[in-house]
């Protein structure tokens, strides 16, 4: 797949893994653990960016916990058409954006949100885009929090490359701590489930 491929599967996206699948399954451990984090770090009226929000089911489990300035990307426009029903206090209060990541996040200013967080998207994000990273780094000012596939732990993250069989869309393995330190991050905490690994950064100070 090319990188248009990528984003014509998310884009076009019906049945498993749809914004109806997620919307059905509802907030579960991993909006407690992203919650837990932004607790520790970010005050409840920090401005919070999902990066492949889906339906909103993380940012809702957000809002019904007090967090009030909640941000979200999703490249399929029917997630915000679910979010409606399923969420209509987050779909009323948040501040959405219809896109693929690569072509929204340009457009946001430095540090323009305290926290960043993105729960098994960017392994989704094709090689050729991968400058949209230092742009994600960019726009975080002081929290990110990475919940993604890194493959097969055994092997060196250098030689994980990329899943084309299990499903019908690519995962593509990556080192986020090398991903994020690049970028002025400094990587302080790391969970590692049985599929994900969470990984939470915060900006390093001078």
């Amino acid at each position: 797949m090319d990188a248009n491929d990528v984003r014509r599967t998310w884009r076009d996206r019906s049945g498993e893994f749809s914004p109806e699948y997620y919307a059905y399954y509802g907030p579960n451990e991993t909006s407690t653990s992203i919650r837990r984090h932004l607790e520790r770090r970010v005050a409840k009226d920090a401005a919070v960016l999902e990066l492949g929000c889906g339906p909103g089911r993380h940012l809702a489990h957000l809002l019904t916990h007090g967090f009030e300035n909640l941000h979200g990307i999703d490249i399929n426009d029917d997630s915000f058409d679910v979010m409606a029903d399923a969420y209509p206090e987050l779909a009323a209060e948040g501040r959405f954006y219809a896109d693929a990541i690569e072509d929204v996040v340009t457009e946001f200013d430095d540090g323009q949100f305290d926290a960043t967080y993105s729960i098994e998207t960017l392994q989704h994000i094709h090689p050729d885009d991968e400058w949209v990273f230092e742009d994600v780094a960019r726009v975080t000012g002081d929290l990110l929090v990475t919940v993604e596939n890194e493959g097969d732990e055994r092997l060196p993250p250098s030689e994980r490359g990329v899943n084309e069989h299990e499903y019908d869309f690519p995962l593509y393995y990556r080192d986020w701590e090398r991903v994020f330190t690049e970028f002025g991050f400094v990587q302080v905490d790391v969970e590692r489930g049985e599929r994900d690994t969470l990984r939470v950064f915060e900006r390093r100070t001078a």
